[in-house]
């Protein structure tokens, strides 16, 4: 017996689909499952299958053509089959023709010498390409220019085919070409296997827990801007944190402290390692009593040692026995991380960017500048409560950084 198959409804706010292609012809054999045509709802192409096998009696729109959701669009049957009752019982397909374009003239691309040319839709009056949604957002994924696509679809339409067919077949003018790369077997330096070992003794046999708060910048960035145009030196938001670091572990010795087998040891002095990447990994030069050095200290300091550090002119007495590190990779735009303790250490502060955003002040939304810290803890040292108050303080630091300079 004949069925009528209707326009189904492919989103939530879809009212009508457009034929892009019909699979099947009319007294074509069709399957259930088969594809029989290809519908542009409002959110993507689709392909539609047929419901019902048989044959294709009846088509009831041309391509290119808006059928109102519930339409009739097929009718499938036996061949042969009187279907006058289903067609008296249709009302006529409300198709919507689509406003005729003027023919496309096809220009050809001169190919380069070993590529195969690519026809290019000329632009129409309204300079712009026909192509389906689901069309324009593969070729944007995959970086192709539609311009350089003849639509195969109604009137010229550039349909999802038409640039899956692109895909990994671009000439050279689509796509960049690079030179096949070898792999490499590297072998470790003495300063990656140390990393190596101390970090994965460190992640095994250290439980970590991690804290994360975010900062008010704004007095910072301006603290820091009228700093370097008084003194004419160049104070970074590095220097700043650390320190703040230091300064808030004055406040917390408790986060200023190392577990040593049976035994606590609560540092008297307060020595800031800072991370500095080198070419074979990672290095932690120590500023020694960065408590009581200045920020011009501090600054000129720390440039020296990364220098000597990437260098490789670093003593072992200069990247040894810090009192807590700190990690920025805030210049990289990293927003948020957590950082692996270096030992003996009792935690590390991983630094993130200072990022603008929409911030509430005296309840009105404004413009402003923060910045998210992790403090990674080694909970046999740190608890839970040491390592909040420590942030409370340099959070508190770093929001009136007045006192850097007091």
């Amino acid at each position: 017996m004949a069925t009528k198959m209707l326009m189904p409804k492919l989103s939530d706010t879809m009212e009508e689909g457009v034929i892009l292609k019909w699979r099947k012809k009319e007294g074509e054999s069709i399957k259930q499952g088969d594809i029989l045509a290809d519908i542009q709802s409002d959110k993507a192409d689709m392909e539609q299958e047929a419901y019902d096998s048989g044959v294709i009696l009846k088509l009831f729109a041309k391509e290119g053509e808006g059928v109102k959701v519930g339409a009739p669009l097929a009718i499938i049957g036996k061949a042969g089959e009187d279907i006058s009752a289903l067609l008296v019982d249709s009302a006529p397909a409300p198709a919507v023709p689509k406003q005729e374009a003027s023919p496309t003239p096809q220009v050809a691309v001169t190919p380069a010498s070993d590529t195969a040319p690519v026809s290019i839709p000329a632009a129409n009056g309204d300079s712009r390409v026909k192509a389906s949604p689901l069309a324009k957002m593969i070729a944007q994924e995959n970086s192709i220019d539609l311009r350089s696509i003849a639509g195969s679809g109604p009137q010229g339409r550039i349909v999802k085919a038409d640039v899956q067919s692109m895909i990994g077949k671009s000439p050279s003018i689509l796509k960049r070409s690079f030179a096949p790369k070898k792999t490499e077997e590297i072998p470790l330096s003495m300063m990656r296997k140390t990393i190596a070992k101390r970090l994965l003794e460190s992640k095994t046999t250290i439980p970590h827990f991690y804290l994360t708060v975010e900062i008010n910048m704004k007095r910072a960035i301006d603290f820091r801007t009228s700093l370097n145009e008084v003194t004419g030196t160049k104070i970074s938001y590095n220097d700043i944190v650390v320190k703040a670091v230091a300064l808030a572990l004055r406040e917390n010795p408790k986060a200023n402290s190392s577990f040593a087998g049976d035994k606590i040891i609560l540092h008297g002095r307060i020595d800031v390692s800072v991370a500095v990447a080198v070419d074979e990994g990672l290095i932690t030069p120590v500023i020694r009593n960065t408590d009581m050095k200045s920020l011009a200290e501090i600054s000129a300091e720390t440039k020296e040692l990364a220098k000597r550090a990437r260098e490789g002119k670093l003593k072992p007495e200069e990247f040894t026995n810090g009192t807590f590190t700190v990690s920025n990779l805030g210049m990289y735009d990293v927003e948020n991380f957590a950082a692996i303790i270096n030992p003996p250490e009792g935690a590390i502060l991983a630094v993130g960017s200072i990022v603008e955003k929409p911030v509430v002040e005296n309840g009105q939304i404004v413009v402003g500048h923060t910045m998210k810290v992790t403090l990674s803890c080694d909970h046999r040292v740190v608890d839970g409560a040491v390592g909040a108050q420590f942030l409370q303080s340099f959070k508190k630091i770093l929001e009136n950084p007045i006192v850097l300079v007091l």
